[in-house]
């Protein structure tokens, strides 16, 4: 079933992540960025469970494909032309209980200072991330860290780019990887792993020339609110020693508001239902009468930084009805939210309880 859904969420994220961005500057051919890095980094002790894991310095390669946006789009000059990019990661832990992982990722590259001759870049991206060795019970069973073949990966970096030659410039890099597979296998403390960068990239255009394009107006929804209605499933291992995969889902009624080209601002209630908790309820409560309800609902406020028919999304919510204390009153969430048509989108969220992954949503919903 793992191998299912990793491949499932593959799609998606590169459907909604780099097709969907590409699709808007189709009309005009933008220039190609091609780079390749070496990384190096250490591995953070997050929590005392993974310390003993914490001890190598795992070093790596990356070749990353990125197109430059040139105007094609609104949302291209709205965010002073970013690259949007497809990136190949490869890491050797140098520990035999982590061996090494391979990953593909999609990212924004935005740029906050730029000149004919350098770049100072933020890159965000999200994907896929494949590792060989992974937990065993009877012969890996020091590896805390990942408990699927499996995971997601987000990828968080500061870049410097300078020139050399007209086409060739120097990269340097700091980032900050981290790998999980959401709990929906146990365990999952997942890695967190610092890295510095030195690398090329070919420009096949530089400096940046956009296309001569007449200033957009305001999209006509800029001051107007929308009612979001939503529901979403995930499954998630309760611990190592149950291999069932519980369903969790939950229904949304959210209220938003486009304040500019930006972002969108949402508020709203939900509902959930973690079938996990009722077995992890019946092995530990002392009596089958009268257990607490393990349902719960919750108030959120959240933003949405849009690109497009693209979105990255983040919610903070508090429990206002939580029988059943299993987790902190309040939980996060961050995701990818695209519109496949003006009424009806779909997201891939991460639910979090205080740093620690809760669930991945699969969610559809209609915008009214």
């Amino acid at each position: 079933m793992m191998i299912r859904y990793g491949w499932l969420l593959a799609g998606l994220l590169s459907g909604t992540g780099w097709s969907g961005l590409r699709a808007q500057t189709a009309p005009v051919a933008a220039p190609l960025v091609l780079g390749a890095y070496a990384q190096g980094g250490f591995i953070l002790a997050h929590t005392p469970s993974v310390q003993h894991l914490a001890v190598s310095h795992p070093t790596g390669l990356e070749l990353n494909l990125q197109r430059q946006t040139n105007g094609a789009a609104p949302w291209h000059a709205w965010y002073k032309y970013p690259k949007v990019g497809l990136a190949l990661v490869y890491y050797d832990y140098h520990n035999a209980r982590l061996g090494r992982s391979y990953a593909a990722s999609v990212y924004v590259n935005k740029s906050f200072w730029r000149t004919r001759r350098q770049e100072f870049n933020f890159r965000l991206g999200t994907g896929l991330g494949y590792f060989p060795v992974r937990f065993e019970a009877a012969t890996n069973h020091k590896n805390t860290l990942i408990g699927s073949r499996l995971n997601a990966t987000l990828q968080a970096r500061l870049e410097y780019d300078v020139a050399l030659t007209e086409h060739l410039g120097l990269l340097l890099g700091l980032g900050l990887n981290h790998y999980s597979n959401g709990a929906t296998t146990k365990p999952n403390f997942g890695i967190n792993l610092p890295t510095v960068l030195l690398g090329l990239n070919y420009h096949q255009q530089r400096p940046l020339q956009p296309l001569n394009t007449s200033p957009t107006p305001e999209p006509t929804d800029v001051g107007r609110n929308f009612l979001n209605i939503s529901t979403s499933v995930g499954w998630k291992q309760r611990n190592e020693t149950d291999n069932q995969h519980y369903l969790v889902n939950a229904v949304t009624l959210a209220v938003g508001r486009r304040i500019n080209r930006k972002s969108n601002l949402v508020a709203g209630l939900e509902g959930f239902h973690d079938r996990s908790l009722t077995a992890q309820l019946r092995d530990t409560a002392r009596t089958s009468d009268q257990l607490p309800d393990v349902k719960k609902a919750g108030a959120y406020v959240g933003h949405e930084l849009l690109f497009g028919r693209l979105a990255f999304v983040s919610h903070l919510g508090l429990y206002f009805y939580n029988p059943y204390k299993s987790n902190r009153f309040y939980y996060e969430r961050l995701g990818i939210k695209y519109h496949f048509t003006e009424r009806v989108f779909g997201n891939i969220d991460l639910k979090v309880h205080g740093g620690a992954a809760d669930v991945i949503e699969w969610r559809l919903g209609l915008k009214l």
